[in-house]
């Protein structure tokens, strides 16, 4: 059996490089179809169940041989839903070789400075979503109706520890955070229409919202009889302050003729300009002022930045699980803070079977597809606790990371940083050389495209409209991200690319549209 195995995965190296999805090996052999001899071909890799005694320590009880088994690390007792897992020793940290061999899927010709927008998910949690989805694919009845909701509940009992909340009631698993505003703006758009809030009533928000959360505010509450209040949001920005005065600013336009602010949109970080926003002092402030509810959207949160639910006091808080938390696209979970007082009337807005039995199982059933993005978060835990100091070494990783490698990019432009330090996490903006002349936001979108297709540089331009009477401004900034398995010949390849760019009097009115 051996030597057709090695056979098998020669022929599968070969031809990987022209698969774009996971797929088993189709090995001859019925018995090779036990889990722990399954193969995932991923693009110039191959993982297997095996890989598991390679990457971290692997509980022997969770071991079978027949396909009826769990994925590593997941054997709930479906008989009641507990959660039976038995103490793992601590794992051995990652090497460098292994560290390569989770990520060696990534297209190694493009500098892929750009985590921020879809995340990373390593071959190791790939392989055990793939796994998910061959125990469903298998017998699907019997997924559903033993497997699913104990797996769920285990992934939102996880994340409730990881984030400190005091229930595991207030953790809901959706899609993305687009998904998680849409269930919190759905709320405050019935209390408008229901007459429980008063036309004109006010929602607050940052005018650097991430776009797709900014058009549903405007979709549910404009709609719904409501008026929005942006925060207007300086950049460069130096200080938490000028953030906390202008959001103050905003309160007081929000309340002006006696109306009420129902509810303050507050990003934790913001997508772009990339800053992380004084949450904790924010949330503070909309308590003082009156404000009846809080969201706080951190599609950029777990895994870049602290994330703990009772510091920052918000009665809603969003995060992506696949951005920075290494899950597979897409996952986010959404805390909803449960109090005696209070306790929001919040619903999915795909209405199925579970409609009426609290948001976190109606998400856990909005209709057949594929929940196993869901199912992965012990794997992801698992992989984080590979590096030194667990995900708190990698969000200290990525930060310093990042920083380092934005001065140095700033310093061969002769540019500056958008923010301080400080007021970054796992991103940061750095400003591009004035005499590319970028003087929109589609000269931003044509040179992004004019970076990847030309150079193999993927990264995120912002552009900046200029103040008036500011002479020869900076008005085009890149947003670069850090994550693990990047190194610094990224940042170099990026830097060389715009040094080029400066060299030849390249400027984006030569680009086409």
């Amino acid at each position: 059996m051996g030597r057709r195995m090695s056979r098998a995965m020669c022929m599968t190296w070969r031809h990987s490089s022209r698969l774009f999805s996971c797929c088993p090996l189709p090995f001859t052999s019925p018995s090779l179809l036990a889990p722990s001899h399954f193969h995932y071909i991923i693009p110039d890799i191959i993982v297997s169940h095996h890989y598991s005694h390679f990457l971290s320590s692997q509980n022997p009880s969770s071991q079978s041989s027949t396909m009826e088994s769990s994925p590593p690390h997941h054997r709930e007792n479906e008989s009641n839903g507990t959660h039976n897992i038995s103490k793992k020793s601590k794992p051995m940290l990652i090497s460098e070789s292994e560290l390569r061999f989770e990520f060696s899927h990534h297209d190694p010709s493009i500098a892929r400075i750009n985590n921020g927008s879809f995340g990373s998910c390593p071959a190791s949690i790939t392989a055990a979503q793939h796994h998910w989805q061959l125990l469903f694919l298998r017998q699907p009845d019997h997924f559903y109706f033993n497997r699913l909701q104990p797996a769920i509940l285990r992934s939102r009992t996880l994340i409730k520890d990881l984030v400190n909340a005091d229930h595991v009631d207030e953790i809901s698993l959706v899609d993305n955070a687009t998904t998680a505003a849409a269930i919190v703006l759905q709320q405050i758009a019935w209390a408008f229409t229901e007459g429980r809030f008063q036309r004109g009533d006010a929602v607050v928000m940052l005018h650097y919202a991430y776009g797709a959360v900014k058009k549903s505010i405007h979709a549910y509450v404009c709609r719904a009889g409501g008026q929005v209040i942006e925060v207007p949001l300086p950049f460069p920005v130096n200080s938490n302050e000028e953030i906390v005065d202008e959001f103050r600013r905003a309160l007081m336009r929000g309340k002006a003729n006696s109306r009420r602010v129902r509810l303050a949109v507050i990003d934790h970080i913001t997508s772009m300009p990339s800053v992380v926003i004084p949450v904790k002092e924010l949330v503070k402030i909309c308590r003082e002022e009156g404000v009846d509810q809080v969201f706080v959207d951190a599609a950029h949160g777990i895994g870049c930045t602290d994330v703990d639910m009772k510091e920052i006091g918000a009665d809603f808080y969003t995060s992506n699980l696949h951005k920075w938390f290494f899950c597979p696209p897409s996952v986010a979970f959404l805390y909803s803070r449960k109090t005696p007082e209070t306790s929001p009337e919040l619903h999915h807005p795909v209405v199925s079977h579970e409609y009426g039995n609290g948001l976190a199982i109606e998400s856990g059933w909005i209709g057949t597809r594929d929940y196993s993005a869901q199912l992965v978060v012990s794997d992801a835990i698992e992989f984080t606790n590979r590096f030194e100091g667990g995900i708190d070494g990698i969000k200290k990783r990525i930060h310093d990371g990042v920083v380092e490698m934005g001065k140095m990019l700033a310093s061969a432009w002769g540019t500056n940083l958008g923010t301080p330090p400080e007021m970054c996490a796992s991103l940061i903006m750095i400003g591009l050389p004035v005499s590319l002349g970028i003087s929109s936001d589609s000269d931003a979108m044509k040179l992004r495209k004019h970076l990847r297709e030309n150079f193999g540089v993927e990264v995120p331009i912002y552009y900046r409209h200029p103040k008036d009477g500011e002479v020869n401004p900076i008005t085009g900034y890149a947003r670069i991200s850090y994550q693990v398995y990047n190194t610094i010949d990224d940042y170099y390849k990026f830097r060389d690319a715009v040094n080029q760019l400066v060299s030849d009097g390249f400027t984006c009115a030569l680009l086409l549209k």
